[in-house]
């Protein structure tokens, strides 16, 4: 397997710990009293000859931890002196991967990793490979949530984030048979090191219902309050330079010290612990099972847990330094990041009015100057609904809160909309129907003083389209705000030879200043430059063919076009799309197999929803679609698809690097933004994509030129939503039938005859919501342009060049200082 290096790329001196991190004297190793080893002796109570690959990662990690320590508690220091406004990122997802590497590479203590690795004779990869991916989110959201308190941090800005500490996150993903199979993710199992327990933070919070068990399930009884706990666990964000240390702070859920001793002794032992077994479940896993109603009140009582402990928490934190709440918003802000925390409107609208004594309109003023909320989504069935009666049986204040605000909200709607009752209607925080449900996403418009959309797109469609009416209503409360990633994570780390490329050409300042990635488009035609880039694609591509076969036995030849999708399972994001430009490229082949074609291996990766059916037969097909051409002769080493398992962070960082071509084909209009886009553009992969989310922008930075292009604009998808028929696709265009009629002759499940029945149902029958069939010529016509550019060395590597110099605005540093300044009003505060 390949090695992984967390190395600069600057070839940075060695740092003075003691002066750097006011830490020491010391040594990381080298002497029994050196971190590494004090840490094998005591925490682990091993000697250094006997210790296992984890208990040499154990305190190697907590011997990083120990040099960042002081300044960690320096930053915070400096927060309390200076009284500084600060930010609290709240979002249900951080998706930070493993944290060794990056926090070496962050505090630049790379010359202490090398000398610390052949004093201890240390395999790097090794050390690695025990660290876990810290199951703390899924996708885009969480990981975008990861790159903006990095970002926070390496600017200086007072942010802390606060989540849930899953104990399991989501599941472990197997593919068996073809099918995704879920397993438990204990990534907990083993005490991480990174984490540190602040039980003298602890936060009670209070319910209107208890729990009780009933056929094995936990059932809750109205009327009867009960309280958790809320224990926070802090992990250090640690900004480039190590000058600032920022916390995400993560709660997990306790029960008050109750222990049902007389049910014990009757011998009903479970019964005993019935309130510890409820309090613990709720951070047991990332995202319950939804298809159920159990799931999904697990799911709200969750969403609240995260609210009133992060709002009980900064709210002391706020009294610590502060005495008149006037100055509440102008020493706090806190960003919603999607619907998931909205109670954190009514929650502090409550603490202002019953815990603080303020009347309605300054509790109401100082509640909408504090909140702000970040919109991440134009499907309807994301925009989260909760049933009214779960507000009314467990948090019955909210309630009564949300029915003033609503009173209020309409009372305003009717002055300025006069007879437009349907606008009161669509406006109105609480849906009428069979089952009242209160509407997340209105709440949390109506209670904060921003809503910004995450791709110019996306925010022209969330004001024209999705909330429309509140736009209308409150036009100055509506901003974009276009992600971006860290690119010390995602070129840095992850793409050491890139990396070394770039600075050799240009100097480092790139890495905090991705701008200066403008100075690589002369070199675009540069041959030695490009040479350099072809040399770390080739490198890179090695790389994860190295480490695929070592981690999971999968092979693929770093000799073809890597083309990837990667992200989660869903119809609008379509696998399928791509899977059907496969089989009529296996079918010219089977047609012809003398045609000349780029040997190309297809890989995907990503998990589908437990309960989300037709996304686990897609993953079904794309990998009886792997199997197929792999047993068939005529495409054997021309044609190759591999679904990369259990799809992460880690793998992502061997992936990316190593793609040729990224795949961003959602249905225009439907994609947000995407951040996959960027890291694959930062990269160097040329995009094969739809002209959706934050991959419009991505063409104009960089050129359409540069770009492959294809589909239907997301007008084009709206206005044909009234006659589309893909009838009249598989009618006459004869690819798209004989690809079609290829499936659905069970030559893709010879031994399961039938199965992909319900492709057929969703891509013809039920008329093919999502256009795959309108959007499938465009997309191969795309491709043949991609394939022929590919056979041309140079002229590849020059707009690969190109997107890599255009992808500085991608950068998460530039969102971050365009939250802190248009939103927050939260100026850096350097650490002193």
């Amino acid at each position: 397997m390949g090695t992984k290096s967390a190395a600069s790329p600057s070839g940075s001196t060695s740092v003075n710990l003691p002066e750097q991190y006011g830490c020491g004297p010391f040594r990381f190793t080298g002497t029994e009293n050196a971190l590494y080893r004090r840490h094998l002796l005591f925490d682990n109570i091993i000697d250094p000859s006997a210790a296992s690959p984890r208990d040499r990662f154990e305190a190697f990690a907590r011997g990083v931890r120990d040099v960042l320590s002081q300044r960690w508690t320096l930053t915070e220091k400096t927060y309390a002196r200076e009284n500084a406004k600060r930010v609290y990122y709240l979002s249900m997802e951080f998706l930070i991967g493993r944290s060794l590497a990056n926090n070496i590479s962050n505090l630049l203590l790379e010359p202490m990793l090398q000398d610390a690795l052949q004093r201890e004779g240390l395999q790097w990869v090794e050390l690695l490979e025990q660290e876990p991916d810290a199951g703390l989110g899924n996708g885009g959201l969480g990981r975008l949530a990861a790159c903006f308190v990095e970002s926070a941090a390496t600017l200086q800005i007072p942010v802390m984030g606060y989540g849930l500490r899953y104990e399991y996150g989501i599941f472990r993903q197997r593919i068996r048979d073809g099918w995704q199979q879920e397993e438990p993710d204990n990534w907990l199992r083993r005490q991480d090191p990174w984490e540190v327990p602040r039980l003298q933070d602890r936060v009670e919070i209070g319910l209107n219902c208890s729990f009780e068990l009933h056929g094995g399930s936990l059932r809750a009884i109205p009327g009867k309050p009960s309280s958790l706990i809320g224990i926070p666990f802090d992990r250090p964000v640690v900004g480039y330079g190590g000058k600032t240390i920022n916390t995400l702070r993560l709660w997990a859920a306790a029960a008050p010290d109750y222990f049902d001793f007389e049910a014990f002794s009757a011998g009903d032992f479970v019964s005993a612990l019935t309130e510890t077994l409820a309090a613990e479940s709720l951070t047991r896993v990332l995202y319950p099972d939804d298809s159920t109603s159990v799931g999904q009140g697990l799911r709200f009582v969750q969403e609240y847990f995260l609210v009133a402990c992060s709002l009980a928490d900064l709210v002391r934190r706020f009294r610590q330094s502060n005495t008149g709440w006037s100055l509440f918003a102008e020493k706090a802000a806190i960003q919603l990041n999607d619907t998931h925390p909205a109670m954190a409107v009514t929650e502090l609208l409550r603490i202002l009015l019953d815990d603080a004594g303020l009347g309605w309109d300054e509790a109401w003023d100082i509640t909408q100057r504090t909140l702000a909320y970040t919109n991440h989504t134009l499907l309807p069935e994301a925009l989260e609904k909760w049933p009214l009666l779960w507000f009314e049986l467990m948090l019955p204040r909210h309630l009564e809160l949300i029915y003033e605000v609503n009173r209020r909200l309409l009372d305003d709607v009717r002055s300025r909309f006069p007879g437009e009752s349907d606008r009161v209607a669509r406006m109105s925080l609480i849906e009428e129907g069979s089952t009242r449900k209160i509407r997340m996403a209105n709440l949390a418009i109506t209670g904060s003083h921003s809503t910004n959309g995450v791709a110019a797109i996306h925010s022209q469609l969330l004001r024209t389209t999705t909330v429309k009416d509140f736009a209308e209503m409150f036009p100055e409360r509506f901003n974009n705000k276009t992600n971006g990633v860290t690119p010390r994570r995602w070129l840095l780390l992850a793409n050491p030879p890139l990396a070394r490329a770039i600075t050799d050409a240009i100097g480092e300042d790139w890495i905090t200043d991705l701008s200066q990635l403008r100075r690589l488009e002369p070199l675009a035609r540069d041959r030695d430059f490009r040479n350099a880039f072809r040399r770390a694609k080739r490198e890179a591509k090695a790389r994860f063919a190295d480490w695929l076969r070592w981690s999971s036995g999968q092979t693929v030849d770093p000799e073809t076009i890597i083309d990837s999708q990667v992200k989660r399972i869903h119809e609008y994001k379509r696998q399928l799309l791509n899977a059907l430009r496969i089989v009529v490229l296996y079918n010219r082949l089977r047609v012809n197999p003398n045609l000349e074609m780029q040997p190309r291996t297809f890989v995907f990766g990503g998990k589908a929803a437990p309960a989300y059916r037709l996304a686990k037969l897609i993953i079904k097909f794309i990998n009886n679609l792997a199997g197929t051409l792999d047993g068939d002769p005529a495409v054997r080493g021309r044609l190759r698809v591999v679904f990369v398992p259990d799809y992460c962070v880690s793998l992502a960082e061997y992936l990316i690097p190593a793609s040729d071509v990224s795949n961003q084909i959602s249905t225009a209009g439907y994609e947000a933004s995407g951040t996959s886009n960027m890291k694959f553009m930062m990269n160097g992969a040329l995009t094969l994509g739809t002209r959706d989310g934050a991959t419009i922008e991505m063409a104009e930075e960089a050129g359409e030129k540069n770009f492959f292009l294809f589909g239907l604009t997301t007008d084009q998808v709206a206005s044909g939503r009234g006659w589309y028929s893909p009838g009249w696709h598989y009618d006459h265009e004869p690819e798209t039938r004989a690809a079609l009629d290829l499936i659905f002759s069970n030559h893709f499940s010879g031994n399961e005859p039938g199965i992909f029945e319900p492709l057929r149902e969703v891509l013809l029958t039920r008329g093919d919501f999502y256009m795959h069939l309108a959007d499938l010529p465009s997309y191969l016509e795309a491709d043949a342009r991609l394939t022929t550019l590919y056979a041309d060395g140079d002229a590849w590597a020059e707009k690969a060049i190109l997107n890599i110099a255009s992808s500085g605005k991608f950068s998460s540093d530039r969102t971050i200082a365009e939250y802190a300044t248009g939103i927050w009003n939260a100026p850096p505060c350097p650490v002193r």
